[in-house]
């Protein structure tokens, strides 16, 4: 199977599995829950799902749980709705990225912090020796006429 082939059916499961979260999973510890991305392999026998959660740690713990619980069945949805010879495993993987983009959005708030300060030092600040340092051509025929 071609790399093109996998994408879009990792692309189909991931829109499957969010249909079948948000309508056939029944279980209360499912919280609030986004599918982000699924990966598929190539030899098609293994997707991973990555996911978001809404809230803190206990909510997060719970969802998984129930993921883990409901496995199987969303396995066997998918593997009807592909219409593959054999449904791919599913691995559901809590994704990183809002906590990664809240750590970037807070190093740049510190950078942008830094740079103001260096902007508002540099603001009145003159150069300490003449404004334009460099030798210019017209300067050395200058000083080679008055020799």
């Amino acid at each position: 199977m071609g790399e093109a082939r996998a994408k879009q059916l990792a692309d189909r499961i991931q829109v499957l599995v969010a249909e079948l979260l948000e309508r056939r999973v029944k279980d209360p510890r499912l919280g609030f829950v986004t599918v982000t991305d699924a990966k598929l392999t190539a030899d098609l026998g293994e997707a991973s799902v990555f996911y978001t959660v809404y809230g803190g740690e206990q909510e997060r713990a719970s969802t998984a749980a129930a993921l883990e619980s409901a496995r199987g069945l969303i396995r066997s949805e998918v593997g009807k709705a592909l219409g593959l010879r054999r449904a791919p495993s599913l691995a559901f993987y809590l994704d990183s990225i809002p906590e990664t983009a809240g750590q970037i959005e807070e190093l740049l708030s510190k950078a942008r912090h830094a740079d103001a300060k260096v902007a508002a030092a540099a603001a009145g600040a003159k150069p300490a020796g003449d404004a334009d340092p460099y030798k210019k051509k017209n300067d050395d025929e200058d000083e080679d006429e008055q020799d």
